[in-house]
């Protein structure tokens, strides 16, 4: 019963580099049962991960829902968090030695580049599927300038985006 949230958590910890989104697209991918179309369904776990402070993880919950209801979401939930913690206490007394080390910096370093390239073909695929119209282009670059240019909190794009959605579905 707990099989595939927990699965899902724990390649989602495993494989990330302290990075944000870039395993969403993997997860759906691999077509767990319960899990319907990928697009809406990313855009919509990426949704509820922007309100709380660690999004990736935030959605694990969410991908645990959709596997397995409540329990699959307590279960995931616990399953993505406790290996970060140990993996934490683990390594952070070599974390100097690691950073000293030339090989180990420049493969961190290296590590650091792919992520950035991993986020931004997510980006372009969150893009691609949300961008579908002239409504959501401009929402996209109003609130691209408002983050770049005013560093409004995401929270609130959010939350205009939304207003903005149901007053356009309104006025249809």
């Amino acid at each position: 019963m707990f099989h595939g949230p927990v699965i899902q958590a724990r390649r989602q910890v495993l494989s990330r580099v302290g990075v944000g989104r870039i395993e969403l697209q993997a997860r759906f991918e691999q077509r767990q049962p319960g899990f319907k179309a990928p697009g809406p369904q990313l855009l919509d776990a990426v949704a509820v991960g922007q309100f709380t402070p660690g999004p990736v993880f935030t959605t694990a919950t969410f991908v645990g829902y959709l596997v397995g209801s409540w329990p699959g979401a307590i279960v995931a939930t616990i399953a993505i968090f406790l290996p970060s913690f140990v993996l934490v206490a683990l390594v952070y007394p070599f974390v100097r030695r690691l950073r000293d080390s030339p090989w180990t910096s420049a493969f961190l370093d290296g590590a650091n580049a792919a992520a950035i390239g991993l986020m931004a073909a997510v980006a372009w695929q969150l893009g691609t599927t949300s961008i579908v119209d002239p409504l959501t282009a401009a929402l996209a670059a109003g609130s691209a300038a408002l983050l770049i240019r005013w560093r409004v909190n995401s929270a609130w794009l959010v939350l205009g985006g939304g207003g903005v959605g149901l007053l356009a579905s309104a006025l249809r």
